[in-house]
């Protein structure tokens, strides 16, 4: 089976949390994850142009055959929604500008697809992620271990050939 290399997105504005695993439909190699990070009292505009930069940077240098990201979902606070969700179109605009294609999946898919249990803790999730790719720690920030995640979350929920 062929290994695909999958570009897992946790979406913000302050931070946004990148995962990249290989994944030959069998296991997982972690191939880099980290975080984006943006200044507080930066213009939005200069971070989601900053965003943009790294972005671009991530897709030339690990150059993933798909990307999963976290679908947006906010109850109360319609301002950071609407920021976030301007953030989260930076990275759906990386991909498509390279004909990536794009995988949603929310909180609880992302749960389920990783500890089994849609309602599991994120202590669980994060547990999860660490031993699915063989690592010595948990990722940090919190936000590359949800990128992670969200990685694995597509390879086991897509159909590979």
């Amino acid at each position: 089976m062929k290994k695909r290399r999958i570009l897992g997105i946790d979406p913000g504005y302050a931070i946004v949390g990148f995962g990249i695993v290989d994944y030959d439909g069998l296991s997982f190699v972690p191939v880099e994850y980290g975080a984006i990070l943006t200044e507080a009292h930066t213009p939005f505009t200069e971070r989601l142009y900053a965003i943009h930069k790294d972005m671009e940077f991530i897709f030339e240098k690990f150059r993933p055959d798909c990307m999963a990201i976290e679908k947006l979902f906010f109850t109360t606070n319609q301002k950071t929604a609407i920021d976030v969700a301007q953030a989260r179109g930076i990275s759906v605009l990386s991909a498509a500008k390279r004909n990536v294609q794009v995988f949603e999946y929310t909180p609880l898919q992302v749960k389920s697809a990783v500890v089994g249990y849609g309602k599991a803790e994120k202590k669980q999730v994060m547990e999860m992620t660490r031993q699915l790719l063989n690592l010595a720690q948990i990722p940090k920030p919190d936000d590359a271990a949800d990128a992670l995640a969200i990685a694995i979350c597509h390879g086991h929920t897509t159909r590979w050939s």
